[in-house]
């Protein structure tokens, strides 16, 4: 059965707004992890702009399930990391004008950089996630790196212009997480996914976590948290590839 994280980095920007201490993260968490999530997904980034310090050890403390935290290869952050603790860390690029993250680790050329970071953390007991354009030439450094989890950005999908094009990343998709999960690498896969585009993604096999976030808060404005939350866990559930 495919886990769901959920990304709740967007009630803190609604928080932050206003400057204030609601709405609660560690509320929005609990009627998450009670309406089917299976985890806690949070990006701590460089800029603070929503997730704080405070944040990260406040759910990683008190979360019922456990913490999935997004962090760059930043050193500020990996201190934070390394304090806290969460079960595993996502590590993924980031540029301080992009509006969310834009594409996978550039592991060409920050490969000596990222095994540092993966190797830091790992001493210290935590998982390790990549998050990865599916794109099979990188099979091998991504084995070299070793990392516990392998998180396919599927942005490319989610944004694709016309069936062609979807199809085409549809078929990358699938052969990258055939080949990351022979190499004994958990596959998972994140970004842009949605409750009109999450379907073909659970069908591909070797992908057991998703990682979605925008697309269940905003429906939650209308429909409330735990329905969105319970609504999305249902379509994955009556969607994913039955083996």
């Amino acid at each position: 059965m495919i886990k769901l994280g959920i990304n709740i980095d967007h009630i803190a920007t609604l928080r932050n707004a206003r400057g204030d201490f609601f709405p609660s993260l560690l509320a929005a968490a609990a009627i998450i992890e009670q309406n089917g999530g299976d985890f806690i997904t949070i990006h701590l980034r460089e800029d603070r702009r929503h997730i704080r310090d405070d944040d990260l050890f406040l759910l990683n403390n008190n979360v019922s399930t456990y913490v999935n935290l997004e962090m760059a290869c930043n050193k500020d952050v990996l201190e934070k990391a390394l304090a806290a603790k969460p079960v595993k860390v996502t590590l993924v690029p980031e540029k301080r004008e992009e509006i969310t993250t834009e594409g996978g680790l550039n592991l060409a050329g920050n490969f000596d950089k990222i095994k540092d970071y993966i190797d830091e953390l790992k001493r210290n007991g935590i998982l390790i996630s990549l998050f990865i354009e599916p794109d099979v030439s990188l099979i091998d450094k991504i084995c070299s790196l070793a990392p516990d989890d392998v998180e396919i950005h599927t942005g490319g999908y989610a944004n694709s212009k016309n069936f062609k094009e979807k199809n085409k990343i549809l078929s990358d998709i699938k052969e990258f997480s055939k080949k990351v999960k022979e190499m004994g690498i958990k596959v998972c896969a994140g970004h842009g996914l949605n409750f009109h585009n999450v379907e073909e993604i659970c069908k591909i096999d070797g992908i057991e976590e998703l990682n979605i976030g925008y697309s269940i808060v905003a429906r939650a404005l209308f429909v409330g948290l735990a329905k969105s939350t319970s609504a999305m866990k249902s379509l994955i559930r009556n969607s994913e590839r039955k083996v």
